[in-house]
Parts: C-alpha cells; sequence; structure tokens
C-alpha cells in the first residue's frame, strides 16, 4: 500500500522534529516535550506498523519512559536545561522504534 504524498511529508516532518529534538546540541523547551509526547501517544492509537514489531519487553521500556518524562514535565516549573542530556535520553528511550538508535553520548575521559 503507497502512502500519500500528504501523508508522507507529515512523516518526514515528524522525523525530522523527532530528530531535531534529539540532537543534543537542541536545546529543549516545555512545547517540544509535549510534542513528543503526543507523537508517542498519536503513533501507539495509529498502531503504527514499526510500534508492532517490537517486543513486549521493549513496548514496555517504552511506556516506562514515557511515563517518567510525564512525570517530569508535571512535577518541573523550570526549563529543561539542567536535566536535558537524561530527559533526551529518555525521549529517545520513549520513542524507540520511531528513529534510528541514537549512539551513546561518548563519555568524558578522565585526566591519566
Amino acid at each position: 500500500m503507497m502512502q500519500q504524498p500528504h501523508a508522507a511529508a507529515t512523516t518526514n516532518l515528524a522525523q525530522r522534529k523527532l530528530e531535531q529534538i534529539l540532537d543534543p546540541a537542541y536545546p529543549l523547551c516545555k512545547d517540544d516535550v509535549v510534542w513528543i509526547l503526543e507523537y508517542i501517544k498519536k503513533k501507539v492509537a495509529e498502531e503504527d506498523p514499526q510500534l508492532m514489531e517490537l517486543s513486549q519487553p521493549r513496548l514496555m521500556q517504552n511506556f516506562r519512559y514515557f511515563a517518567d518524562i510525564s512525570l517530569m514535565l508535571i512535577h518541573r516549573r523550570n526549563g529543561f536545561d539542567q536535566e536535558a542530556d537524561r530527559l533526551k535520553q529518555w525521549i529517545a528511550e520513549a520513542a524507540y522504534g520511531f528513529h534510528p538508535p541514537i549512539p551513546d553520548k561518548p563519555r568524558d575521559r578522565e585526566t591519566r
């Protein structure tokens, strides 16, 4: 079944937005976090085929991170600057299956 041109364009825009949010140099804001939660919710509601390929334990992990992000959003009153790295990792985990895996952030080397 071929994807409609409008649907393909929308998918590409969403994929670019997801990549932007996951970019380590991109500063997160509350709207970005809300967007990703809505994106994931929509994909689950649509029973996206990418999700159907994931194992039940992986889906449980996705849900755990989705819930963690949601709770962080509820409890945070300020920006996400202080926890941006951790939040981006949680977003990558919650959206697992919708994007290519994100390589681990290089660890700071200790002085020798």
